[in-house]
């Protein structure tokens, strides 16, 4: 059974906070063989999910009942504690059964408070951590709800999971960081541990680094990062998941800042700085994206690139915007101009590739 002991109190003594494994159970050779790896570098928590709820039918959708058998053996073999996720009463029960130490509670699942006030009932009088994820929609009152309904059924041990918010357009991110969401449930729930999963915002082993810093940067207690003993033959979100050496790596050149250097409330705007310049950069992607649509459309029709009258309108509308705004004027329009002239590169060069 599962350890009545275990608070999240205990476990963010250690900074920052690591709940690290596959994305999903497999088979056993790969839930032992990746266990061993992360337990090799003080990796304490062992995360792989057993029901894998899939956009579409037909994915793999988890090898169930089984891999809480290969769970419990990697707890025996490693000393490590284990969390899966779950989705309803019957993965409640089942889990518990088995051993599992910590569950969490997924986007899609955060988003249906049914799911989650029966996921609440189940758990009445039982004392195990329980991670819940932000819903896919940027809702913090959604991602407080599910952590009160938890809290109201006698629950004590929750934390939050900082995963990003979905899109339909596609950018640097799988998911949108969207900072300011958790920033606001903190502001609402001082007290609650905030973990951040890179590997669902980010979506890339690349970007697994700079956003979990960022994160430590801002004051999360800790990290839940997918790693595969073999990512690229995985059932699951395989472009995500990264090696345990690769892990082991991460970890090294993470720094955990105990003080800020800098007032609560310039640190706050500085976030809000952060955001907004992602935000920007994915804003200018999509209308590069647009722009390279035009310059298709431009081809096939024998229509040149450059449109000067077009632009020159343009400019001055932004510019007379820019002054109700309280913005200089002088810098929209080298703003204006920059993107105008990278947009024309990518044009020209539809026209000489495609």
């Amino acid at each position: 059974m599962s350890n009545p002991a275990i608070t999240i109190k205990e476990l963010i003594k250690d900074k920052p906070l690591l709940l690290a494994g596959p994305c999903s159970a497999e088979s056993h050779d790969q839930l032992l063989s990746t266990a061993k790896e992360l337990s090799s570098f003080g990796v304490k928590i062992f995360r792989a999910g057993i029901w894998k709820p899939r956009t579409k039918p037909g994915g793999f959708e988890g090898v169930g009942r089984e891999g809480l058998k290969w769970m419990a053996e990697v707890k025996e073999l490693t000393g490590m504690l284990t969390a899966t996720e779950v989705a309803n009463s019957k993965h409640v029960k089942e889990a518990l059964k088995g051993g599992i130490d910590i569950l969490w509670i997924g986007a899609r699942t955060t988003g249906n408070p049914f799911a989650v006030q029966e996921i609440a009932d189940s758990l009445k009088g039982k004392n195990i951590p329980v991670f819940v994820k932000n819903p896919l929609n940027a809702d913090p009152d959604l991602w407080v709800g599910a952590i009160e309904r938890l809290q109201n059924s006698g629950i004590s041990e929750v934390a939050a999971v900082h995963r990003g918010f979905s899109t339909y357009e596609k950018g640097l991110f799988r998911n949108l960081p969207q900072w300011h969401i958790p920033i606001e449930v903190k502001r609402r729930m001082p007290s609650l541990v905030m973990i951040c999963d890179p590997s669902h915002i980010g979506g890339r082993p690349d970007l697994i680094y700079p956003l979990s810093q960022h994160a430590l940067d801002m004051g999360f207690d800790g990290l839940m990062i997918e790693s595969h003993i073999e990512p690229a033959v995985a059932l699951s979100d395989k472009e995500q998941q990264i090696t345990p050496a690769m892990l082991r790596n991460i970890l090294k050149v993470l720094v955990v800042r105990e003080k800020s250097d800098c007032s609560e409330s310039l640190s706050e705007l500085r976030r809000e700085i952060d955001e907004m310049d992602e935000r920007l950069l994915d804003i200018i992607s999509k209308r590069m994206a647009i722009s390279r649509e035009i310059g298709r459309y431009k081809k096939e029709n024998n229509i040149s690139v450059l449109q000067p009258l077009r632009y020159d309108r343009l400019v001055s509308r932004r510019i007379s915007q820019a002054a109700e705004l309280m913005i200089d004027e002088e810098f929209i329009k080298l703003i204006l101009e920059a993107i105008h002239e990278e947009s024309v590169r990518q044009q020209i060069e539809i026209f000489n590739k495609e």
